[in-house]
């Protein structure tokens, strides 16, 4: 008996704090899954990274050997200020000193990557007033994106997922859900095919150093506003019609972002995902305050309705040419 009034207690509990419990198993699924991430990442890149450490020493002391005039010491000062530059996003390899950075269409694909949060981190504002300017621009410009691509993602997804969906559901009488379900998986196929296998392919092409894998990789990473910025388009010392070729990577990036941004709300917009949504989410209970707001605000609009009939009825009396009649008039008329 004891334990079945127990039982029942702690079902009750769970039952009144659910959402807290959902929520405390979201922190720790989060926190498992950095954690499996952090541990499959190191497995997989730090014997790749030891290699790479191995290799670059037995060149450091190969080219010390053969020039024994410079010291190490001078040749660690002079890696340290290319490697600097680098960070910059200057180099001082002759194949690519032909490549400026801040021109006009380098800039405005720093920009665009700027704004998006994209960030590659490939170039970098050098001068003090570059990086004064680069808040400045940014604290104004990232939420002006955000605006703009929400104002864009409310107009096109009417277009894209709303308006097909109620009309395979209205038209042909399927469930709306199961409407819905297939729309987003349709729509986020085409979205992947668009947006990142044919682009794959096509910089797998213009780019003479990429495979399809590191293509797709770069796609993936900048449509993600990930940005690690290991691989960007353009940079190649023999890159032709550089300039066309920024642009059209501007106009990519931006137009892919609010791709992915419909098939994140079309996906978001499904019932399934909403309830699941919920289960994480603080329910919220109706105060008291709220109660008799509702109930003042009802009231005020009951007293505006009634005094507005009592002024149609004193504007009705008040009219010239209007004569009231009484309903015994009325009936008598009727008699006759």
């Amino acid at each position: 008996m004891l334990q079945s009034l127990a039982g029942s207690s702690c079902v009750r509990l769970v039952e009144q704090h659910r959402s807290a419990w959902c929520f405390a198993l979201l922190v720790l699924g989060y926190l498992l899954y950095l954690v499996f991430g952090a541990v499959v990442f190191s497995s997989v890149e730090l014997p790749y990274e030891d290699l790479l450490r191995q290799e670059l020493g037995k060149l450091k002391q190969r080219f010390l050997e053969e020039h024994a005039c410079l010291s190490e010491q001078q040749l660690e000062q002079f890696l340290m200020r290319v490697l600097e530059a680098s960070n910059y996003g200057v180099s001082v390899l002759s194949n690519a000193s032909g490549n400026w950075n801040w021109d006009f269409t380098s800039s405005l694909f720093f920009a665009s990557t700027v704004l998006s949060t994209t960030g590659y981190g490939h170039t970098v504002p050098l001068s003090d007033g570059g990086k004064a300017f680069c808040i400045i621009y940014s604290v104004i410009g990232i939420p002006f994106t955000l605006l703009f691509l929400t104002a864009v993602v409310q107009r096109i997804i009417v277009y894209v997922t709303r308006r097909p969906v109620l009309y395979f559901h209205i038209r042909w009488g399927f469930s709306k859900q199961v409407v819905a379900i297939i729309h987003a998986v349709v729509l986020g196929f085409i979205t992947v095919s668009c947006f990142f296998l044919i682009p794959a392919a096509v910089f797998s092409v213009l780019e003479d150093d990429w495979n399809f894998l590191e293509s797709f990789y770069f796609c993936f990473i900048s449509l993600s506003t990930i940005g690690l910025g290991d691989y960007v388009p353009g940079e190649g010392y023999n890159q032709k019609f550089r300039e066309l070729y920024k642009i059209g990577i501007t106009c990519y990036l931006l137009l892919g972002l609010i791709a992915m941004l419909v098939v994140l709300e079309t996906f978001c917009e499904l019932h399934e995902l909403k309830k699941f949504r919920k289960l994480f989410y603080v329910k919220k209970d109706k105060e008291e305050d709220q109660v008799n707001i509702m109930e003042h605000d009802q009231l005020s609009f009951s007293s505006i309705s009634d005094q507005a009939a009592s002024m149609k009825d004193d504007q009705k009396a008040n009219e010239p040419f209007v004569a009231s009649q009484s309903p015994t008039s009325n009936d008598s008329s009727l008699n006759n």
